[in-house]
């Protein structure tokens, strides 16, 4: 079988998984390959996400590497023989990988954590929302490559508004609130977008409100996506270089105390809900 030229995030975060569990074992390339029975190569193919690997032989090594998580060894199974081809793929090539990749994990995510400080939350931008803020980020692109974004964004909507929706939990800043993206006009059907969404069950909007006391999260802005199993989380940061993707047990414990720390300082949902109104009100 051919190797990956571009493994996905899901991808690789299989490959970081299986290296941690040989590290975990305290075994060498060598020596897994040994009790495996492949050579080196074939242990670092698939420990960089070059190379798929089987059920069978995903089993296998956990056993040598003995293993004991028996939820995290069926996440990790259904990783390994996950076929899915979503709609993402039809960006291939035409957007960064990094769009492709998020799109990915929202689609196998069991839950969603954002919290957003300047911008309103990509999910619930409408499309003048998302054309004003893809087209100022990015002045040197053509009309084409902007609607490409826009029409990502729009699509990728589906996790929270179809039958199968995953629970949504977002913490907004009113800076992002009230700073007019598209305009006044544009920045009013976008508050009202956000109030539609709060009615529904499985999205809850916490508003973090300017008069907040000692708040020094501007720079906490993030994506926390869940996993079968907690260990398989994955966090999203915006950083200089592109997209990061975090995955570390130690990055992970970080997050979650973050989250719950700008969570406990925001407003109640209904509170929420009574700033959005009257933010609206104003425009």
């Amino acid at each position: 079988m051919a190797l990956r030229r571009e493994p996905t995030a899901r991808q690789l975060r299989l490959a970081v998984e299986l290296r941690r569990l040989r590290e975990a074992a305290g075994l060498t390339n060598r020596q897994a390959a040994d009790l495996l029975g492949v050579s080196t190569a074939q242990i670092s193919q698939i420990e960089y996400g070059l190379a798929g690997v089987s059920e069978k032989r995903l089993r296998r090594i956990a056993a040598n590497y003995t293993c004991a998580d028996a939820e995290l060894i069926e996440a990790l199974v259904v990783m390994a023989t996950d076929r899915t081809q979503g709609w993402w793929e039809e960006y291939r090539g035409v957007l960064p990988a990094a769009y492709l990749d998020l799109a990915e994990l929202d689609h196998h995510a069991t839950f969603r954590h954002d919290v957003a400080v300047i911008h309103v939350p990509g999910l619930f931008q409408t499309e003048d929302y998302a054309r004003a803020l893809f087209a100022y980020m990015n002045p040197e692109f053509p009309e084409s490559e902007v609607e490409l974004r826009v029409d990502h964004r729009m699509r990728r909507k589906v996790v929270i508004e179809d039958a199968s929706a995953m629970p949504y939990d977002a913490v907004i800043h009113e800076a992002a609130l009230r700073i007019k993206v598209a305009g006044r006009t544009a920045m009013r059907t976008q508050l009202a977008r956000i109030l539609e969404m709060c009615e529904a069950d499985h999205v809850t909007v916490r508003v973090i409100p300017f008069g907040l006391d000692d708040f020094a999260g501007a720079g906490s802005a993030m994506v926390h996506l869940g996993g079968t199993v907690p260990a398989l989380d994955t966090v999203v940061r915006d950083a200089p270089h592109g997209t990061a993707f975090l995955d570390s047990a130690a990055q992970l414990a970080h997050f979650r105390t973050l989250f719950r720390k700008v969570k406990e300082g925001s407003l109640t949902p209904n509170q929420s809900r009574d700033l959005i109104h009257r933010l609206a009100k104003e425009l």
